[in-house]
């Protein structure tokens, strides 16, 4: 079976190449990226080795920068300008920053845009023989669907964990997930286009980039000279279609590196997030809704990374004073109608103070955490990562949860296993994980528009009873700030 890596963003990522890491290195001081989380950022001008280890996963992974927008560097997702002006423009005024003006397959985007008729990706296979396509969505700010023409796919694993097979013509992926496909080349000798767009959940008055992207799969010992076919993808706003493909999976319990749902819970936790606002500061100019600047957050706490030192820097040398709290609460200070509409007038509700709180956490606890949506100033789909862990998905719906009605439909056998879950717009979503990585680990929307602005939190998990589980000292050239 040949292997290929397609990040579209997707990154569609590049023929023959495999993201899974082969090589293993000494495991040091947990850090994974994030920009004063786990480390301070990496100077202009410098460098810095990362050391860590890869254990009970397999498939796809996806090693990303996480210091405002570049990652968009991995080009996903195109801007006709440079990403961090864009950024820096749209959060000095508190309005939404400019949409994207293209998707990139491999970083092309495609014949369908102006002067790239010739910038497109292709990938040569031979009839008869089945692919693997590892597919990863670098986008910044959309989920996408994709489909190749005339032919089907069976799902095999998703962020790196595997899925019992499931055959679909087409694929929804939120950005930072990856999504394992194979796909047999069993049709006749021609041309094909593969092709993303957007899934969409905002109202249809909010601007958003309703470009598409293609590339072509071409086979080997085609004569033809037409023009490669093009697939239908599900239209911008087809929310049905995304929600069957996401609650469809299930995961391949007892196969390679399966883990159980842990069945006791000792932490519960009901988290809401969404899109609030920030009062313009006084002399200042704010093009935000109600004159306002766009803000986020979870349990109305907007969350504001620390810029002196990074948050498992202050955990190790136990001077989290002036750094974070461990007062992150469990359940929002209210209870209302989260996705009603109408809390988009209530005042009381759409403004969230700033703050850096974490949950503090025993090693090995196990954690269950309801998702939930709101429809502060907006319903939207927002697909939440959570560092450091795997979790169960034990379920997802649209509304509100219902703590009794919903858990019947908790599946505890065959749950899929992400690290990235995409809650359904207006809905909601409960996962479960062990906390068994000590450290401080962030908490997020992967939707890059919204992180800066405040929807994040996280967890600071205490060590384990050995010096294996126990974290180490900082690494000689870890980067300061």
């Amino acid at each position: 079976m040949a292997r290929f890596a397609i990040w579209f963003a997707i990154l569609l990522v590049a023929a023959s190449i495999s993201l899974s890491f082969a090589a293993v290195v000494e495991h040091s001081f947990n850090v994974n990226g994030p920009a004063y989380a786990t480390q301070c950022p990496i100077k202009p001008g410098q460098s810095y080795t990362y050391r860590f280890n890869i254990t009970g996963q397999e498939g796809t992974l996806w090693w990303h920068a996480h210091v405002g927008w570049l990652r968009a560097t991995v080009y996903g997702e195109w801007w006709n300008a440079n990403v961090i002006d864009v950024e820096n423009e749209g959060l000095s005024v508190g309005a939404a920053p400019d949409i994207s003006d293209a998707y990139t397959i491999n970083g092309k985007p495609g014949n369908l845009y102006n002067c790239s008729s010739n910038d497109m990706y292709k990938l040569k296979v031979e009839q008869g023989r089945t692919y693997l396509l590892r597919i990863i969505n670098a986008a910044l700010n959309n989920q996408l669907f994709f489909k190749i023409a005339n032919h089907n796919m069976t799902v095999v694993a998703i962020d790196a964990a595997y899925t019992n097979p499931y055959d679909t013509d087409y694929i929804v992926i939120a950005p930072g997930q990856t999504t394992d496909v194979l796909f047999k080349a069993d049709q006749s000798l021609r041309s094909y286009y593969m092709a993303a767009h957007p899934y969409i959940t905002t109202p249809p008055t909010v601007g958003f980039d309703n470009t598409t992207t293609r590339g072509v799969i071409e086979y080997k010992g085609a004569t033809s000279d037409s023009a490669p076919v093009m697939p239908t993808l599900p239209d911008f706003f087809d929310t049905p279609r995304a929600h069957q493909f996401y609650t469809n999976l299930t995961g391949l319990a007892d196969g390679p590196q399966w883990v159980p749902v842990p069945l006791q819970v000792d932490e519960n936790m009901f988290v809401t997030f969404g899109l609030n606002i920030e009062r313009c500061p006084v002399n200042a100019t704010c093009q935000g809704p109600l004159q306002g600047r766009f803000s986020a957050s979870m349990n109305n706490e907007s969350f504001v990374l620390p810029n002196k030192t990074s948050m498992l820097e202050a955990f190790f040398g136990n001077q989290r004073e002036g750094v974070y709290t461990t007062n992150f609460p469990d359940a929002p200070p209210l209870e209302f109608n989260y996705t009603s509409p109408l809390i988009s007038l209530d005042e009381s509700l759409i403004y969230a103070p700033k703050s850096t709180k974490v949950k503090k956490l025993r090693f090995n606890s196990t954690v269950e955490m309801v998702l939930q949506n709101t429809a502060f100033l907006t319903v939207e789909n927002h697909p939440i990562h959570v560092h450091g862990f795997n979790f169960h998905v034990l379920a997802q719906g649209f509304g509100n949860y219902d703590a009794v009605n919903d858990r019947q439909k908790f599946n505890l056998v065959n749950p899929q296993i992400r690290n990235t879950i995409a809650v359904p717009v207006g809905g909601w979503a409960v996962i479960r994980f062990q906390a068994n990585n000590p450290g401080v680990w962030l908490v997020h929307c992967h939707l890059d528009v919204h992180l800066p602005v405040g929807m994040s939190m996280a967890f600071e998990v205490e060590n384990g009873p050995t010096p294996s589980l126990t974290l180490p000292p900082p690494p000689s050239d870890l980067p300061k700030c």
